[in-house]
């Protein structure tokens, strides 16, 4: 082998074992419908965008006329629920019970489609924990997730972790 083929072989190895190169890949795009639950729209739309600004690997946006949505928002009158069926795709429901006693709507939104996105409920757990919920209290306005949410929801959506699918009630 030449002098220069090493050189490179040898540069290509620094570079992977550093983490310089990699296999890069682009964000996986979920869309979703919020028509059932129009009243919500600035909120939903809120949580989404909190959503994509604290993560890469998955970007959510809302589906265009025409476009199959990977998972649904409707308003109801129980609780909060969510109800994945596979990663990324399922229903949620933005229940009015808990909007009614004054559960910030956007954090509503924002735990919730965090169940669409592979994560679990965190209770009991603080305000600075989205996934806690309802028992964050009702004081509680926080729509963003903490590191370690965001870390497994990179996980989920690089490929290399198994996100827990199951219904997920909230209950208060």
């Amino acid at each position: 082998m030449s002098l220069r083929k090493t050189i490179a072989v040898l540069a290509a190895a620094a570079a992977l074992s550093t983490g310089l190169t990699g296999t890069a890949h682009a964000a996986r795009t979920l869309l979703y419908n919020s028509s059932g639950a129009a009243q919500y729209d600035k909120e939903i739309e809120a949580a989404a965008a909190v959503w994509n600004s604290s993560v890469k690997n998955v970007q959510m946006r809302k589906a265009r006329s025409g476009e199959r949505a990977n998972f649904t928002i409707v308003a109801d009158p129980g609780w909060p629920r969510a109800q994945p069926t596979t990663l990324g795709n399922g229903k949620v429901w933005m229940g009015k019970q808990a909007i009614d006693e004054g559960y910030n709507i956007t954090r509503i939104a924002a735990h919730e489609i965090g169940h669409i996105l592979g994560l679990p409920d965190i209770k009991p757990g603080p305000c600075s924990s989205l996934m806690s919920g309802s028992t964050g209290g009702v004081t509680c306005t926080n729509p963003n997730p903490n590191a370690a949410e965001k870390s497994r929801v990179e996980r989920n959506f690089a490929g290399t972790a198994k996100a827990d699918l199951t219904t997920v009630e909230d209950a208060a």
